[in-house]
């Protein structure tokens, strides 16, 4: 287990900050103790600096793994952000910038709006399913969206009752979702929770 390079680090914090923007400073800056990114196999993890001194006891060969895995660097040194990282990204993704139905009257933004502020997306019930078996979100599932999200922008997709089910990337503006097809994809799926299920063996 090792500090991240300056590459590796700025590939995870731009991944992270596609979907917590600056907030990735609390990540670190906590008041329960200093946290860390470390490499461990290909494997990025977070977790507590006393944690990290227990984990330096334990031979590399023998460690499986240490904190919360948030993602993976591929062979071509591209990061994937695991749904492992889910619990710590939801929470800073909480306040948003206003929501809006896809329908054609959007809802105001709330008075306490910050510019640290995040994207969600919420889901239908009757397509939380989809979305958990890996499946894109179709404009005819979209509950609501965060006002003025952009194309290609990082969310949190939750379910109507606010539960966190995993994150992808906008397909379609805040705009566009208004008038695009109900068949049209306009959230491209990235990480949902039942990957605990489906892909319980590689999840660390």
């Amino acid at each position: 287990m090792r500090p991240l390079t300056e590459a590796e680090t700025r590939a995870v914090f731009e991944k992270l900050g596609k979907y917590i923007g600056e907030n990735i400073q609390l990540l670190v800056d906590r008041p329960d103790g200093t946290y860390c990114f470390r490499l461990h196999r290909d494997r990025v993890y977070y977790l507590s600096e006393k944690l990290l001194k227990l984990a330096a006891s334990v031979p590399r060969e023998s460690l499986v793994a240490a904190g919360t895995c948030f993602g993976k660097f591929t062979k071509s040194q591209k990061f994937r952000l695991s749904v492992t990282a889910l619990d710590f990204l939801a929470p800073y993704a909480k306040v948003g910038h206003g929501s809006s139905s896809p329908g054609p009257v959007p809802a105001p933004a709330p008075h306490n709006s910050s510019h640290l502020s995040q994207y969600k997306v919420w889901v239908k019930p009757g397509s939380e399913q989809s979305f958990l078996y890996g499946n894109h979100v179709l404009k005819s599932g979209l509950g609501r969206i965060t006002e003025n999200t952009a194309q290609y922008q990082g969310v949190v997709v939750y379910s109507m009752a606010d539960v966190p089910l995993g994150f992808g990337v906008a397909a379609k503006s805040t705009q566009e979702c208004r008038k695009v097809d109900p068949l049209a994809i306009v959230v491209f799926h990235q990480a949902d929770v039942g990957e605990y299920v489906r892909n319980e063996d590689t999840l660390t």
